[in-house]
């Protein structure tokens, strides 16, 4: 297994295409992919959308020649197994390419090398590891979910410098500036669901839709937490002309009639079991898991993302600071949520800055203490 001079440079680009279906391919990962014969890039092609062709088959399909001797880059192994849609590895083989190069190995139990196997035992050359971190960083959604059953949870909030969410307790007021807000809807672009207290409902009364200038974004599902069902059905939330549903989870003892409201206006509920601050938020984790949601955006509010790190449920965080002070009067990001020092606290590896406009977006994975 060689590693030749431009296998990375070609792996580069079959990340940006990987990256254009970031937010389309859920439950399945975002692949790219890049053929290159004789020097040449002759195809490039990605998945677009689950159900539909992979990344492999749709650049096999637009290259305009032979493929025969020709080296197909991919930053997911190829799969080998039929499900909605044929397997790679057959096409591959057929279509008479000689080397692949993969950026790393599906984690899912029904691929796990077997692609690369199948291609080794039709004597393709399969180079493996190529910028395996940079391919892994945009798939971690899906690898989560294909492990664990429960989607990929970040955190995200806009903060004043003395770590306020708003001015005043009780009421609504913007921190971040207009390239903050900006990034937070690419961002809701992305991801398959965003999930809010009913605290931040009463407050805000968001839609939590998407809205990009430059394109039209895509809607992620509205999840709501509201334990006793305390909402009023005015809310702007379940009235949202939208492809994407809303979601409430509640406990066991919210009134039947104000389900049934809610679910004659198209709102899917969901009973989960109570827990002291609320409801069994690992519960909330698990059902949406199950319903193929790999990827969540907790936008709130401080109670909320203090359940959440009490859990150990965030996996990642998207912080925007303004270079303002809320003062006293203002609500904290995170309450309920108490560490004795140091050695205890939680905290972000891997941290990315961003500045937007004079706002400074802070983002990393969450460690937490043993």
């Amino acid at each position: 297994m060689t590693i030749l001079q431009n296998d990375k440079h070609y792996m580069q680009l079959a990340l940006i295409e990987a990256r254009k279906g970031e937010g389309r391919t859920s439950p399945n990962p975002c692949v790219g992919a890049v053929i290159v014969k004789d020097g040449r890039i002759i195809s490039k092609g990605y998945h677009k959308r689950a159900g539909t062709p992979h990344a492999e088959v749709n650049a096999i399909n637009k290259a305009a020649e032979s493929l025969v001797g020709s080296t197909i880059y991919v930053t997911l192994e190829p799969c080998n197994h039929t499900g909605k849609t044929p397997p790679c590895s057959q096409s591959i083989v057929e279509n008479g390419i000689t080397r692949v190069v993969v950026g790393m190995t599906d984690p899912n139990p029904l691929v796990d090398g077997s692609g690369i196997a199948f291609l080794r035992e039709n004597k393709i050359e399969v180079v493996t590891g190529v910028l395996r971190d940079e391919c892994e960083e945009i798939i971690r959604p899906f690898i989560k979910h294909i492990t664990h059953g429960i989607p990929w949870v970040t955190m995200k909030g806009g903060i004043s410098l003395d770590g306020k969410i708003n001015y005043l307790k009780g009421e609504s007021g913007w921190i971040t500036g207009k390239q903050s807000l900006n990034e937070v809807h690419k961002i809701r672009d992305r991801v398959d669901a965003i999930l809010i207290g009913s605290e931040t409902v009463r407050i805000d009364n968001p839609s939590l839709t998407t809205r990009i200038q430059s394109f039209k974004g895509k809607d992620p599902i509205r999840v709501v937490i509201d334990t006793h069902l305390s909402l009023p059905l005015s809310s702007l939330i379940f009235h949202i002309e939208s492809e994407a549903p809303t979601w409430v989870f509640c406990s066991v003892d919210a009134p039947e009639e104000k389900m049934a409201a809610l679910r004659e206006r198209g709102v899917v509920v969901t009973i989960v079991s109570s827990s002291p601050g609320g409801v069994d938020l690992k519960q909330v984790m698990v059902a949406l898991g199950k319903a193929d949601v790999c990827s969540v955006l907790v936008e709130g509010g401080a109670r909320l993302h203090g359940s959440f790190l009490k859990e150990k449920l965030y996996d990642s965080a998207c912080l925007f600071f303004a270079p303002l002070f809320a003062g006293d009067d203002g609500v904290s990001l995170v309450t309920g949520y108490r560490v004795h020092g140091r050695s205890s606290a939680t905290r972000l590896t891997d941290v990315r800055y961003k500045r937007l406009g004079d706002d400074m977006m802070v983002a990393g994975r969450f460690q937490y203490a043993e």
